[in-house]
C-alpha cells in the first residue's frame, strides 16, 4: 500500500515564500484528503511542490510506491489541452504522454471509454474543447488526470465549476476510485461540508503553513472554524452520523 507524509515541506516563488513548514500525519491508499484553508492560503503552490513542479525545502516521503514520483499526477485548477482537441482525443493524448511511441493499444481505448463513462461526459467524445461549458472542461480535465492510473492524485478544486449535483457525483466517484485501486486522492476544496462528507483526512493550510492535519471529524472543529475562517459556528451531527457547520457569525 502507498503511504505519503510530508516534512517541513516549503516552496515559493522567486524570493517570496509562499508555504513553508508544512508537516503531516501519514496518509495511506485508498483514503481521500481535503486540503483547505482560506483563499491564497498555497494550497496550489502546496500540490506544485508536491507534485515536483517547483522546488523548495523539506520531503515528500513516499512509501510502498511501483511508480515513484511518476506515479503522482496533478490536476490543475485550468483545462490543459487545446482547444482543437476533441475530448476524446485530449484524455487519449494524456496516456500517451506516459508511454514511448505512438501506437495505440486497445487497452488504452477501453480505459479512455471507461473513463468517459464513469464521469458522464462519453456524448461530449468528439466534441471540441472550445466548445464546452467551464463544467465540462473542468470534467474533462478530471479525465485527463485519472487516465494517468496515478498512486497519488492532487487535484485542485476539481468540483468549483460544477452544478451540486455534478459536485456530489465526481467527489462520490473519487471516494470510490481511492478505495477501489488504493490510490490517495488529495482534493483542494472550500466546500468544509462536502470535506466533512467525503474525506477520511483533512489538511489544514493557513497563512502558508500547516494548521491541522488527521481525521475530518477531529480536524474540522469549531475552535479551527475560529481560528482559521474567523467564523463562529457549530458543528451538528445528522441521525445518519454526516456532520454538517452551521455558521453563527463572523470573529
Amino acid at each position: 500500500m502507498v503511504k505519503l507524509q510530508l516534512e517541513n515541506l516549503g516552496a515559493g516563488y522567486g524570493q517570496r515564500t509562499v508555504i513553508e513548514g508544512v508537516t503531516t500525519t501519514t496518509f495511506l491508499g485508498g483514503e481521500v484528503v481535503a486540503v483547505v484553508g482560506p483563499n491564497a492560503a498555497g494550497k496550489s503552490t502546496l500540490f506544485k511542490r508536491m507534485a515536483g513542479l517547483i522546488d523548495g525545502p523539506g520531503q515528500v516521503v513516499l512509501q510502498g510506491s511501483a511508480k515513484g514520483p511518476a506515479g503522482i499526477s496533478y490536476m490543475p485548477q485550468g483545462l490543459n489541452a487545446s482547444a482543437r482537441l476533441t475530448v476524446y482525443e485530449s484524455v487519449l493524448l494524456a496516456r500517451k504522454q506516459l508511454t514511448p511511441g505512438w501506437v495505440v493499444h486497445d487497452e488504452e481505448l477501453r480505459l479512455v471509454d471507461d473513463i468517459l463513462e464513469a464521469l458522464g461526459i462519453t456524448p461530449l467524445s468528439f466534441r471540441n474543447l472550445g466548445e464546452l461549458s467551464g463544467g465540462q472542461q473542468q470534467l474533462v480535465s478530471i479525465a485527463q488526470t485519472l487516465v494517468r492510473e496515478p498512486e497519488i492524485l492532487l487535484m485542485d478544486e476539481p468540483t468549483s465549476a460544477l452544478d451540486m449535483h455534478r459536485q456530489v457525483q465526481v467527489l462520490n466517484f473519487m471516494r470510490t476510485l481511492a478505495r477501489k485501486r488504493e490510490v490517495i486522492v488529495f482534493i483542494a476544496i472550500h466546500d468544509l461540508n462536502q470535506a466533512l462528507r467525503f474525506a477520511d483526512q483533512v489538511l489544514v493550510i493557513a497563512d502558508g503553513t500547516t494548521q491541522g492535519s488527521g481525521p475530518s471529524s477531529e480536524v474540522i472543529s469549531e475552535s479551527m472554524l475560529r481560528k482559521v475562517y474567523k467564523v463562529e459556528a457549530r458543528i451538528e451531527r445528522c441521525s445518519r452520523g454526516q456532520a454538517h457547520i452551521l455558521i453563527d457569525d463572523i470573529v
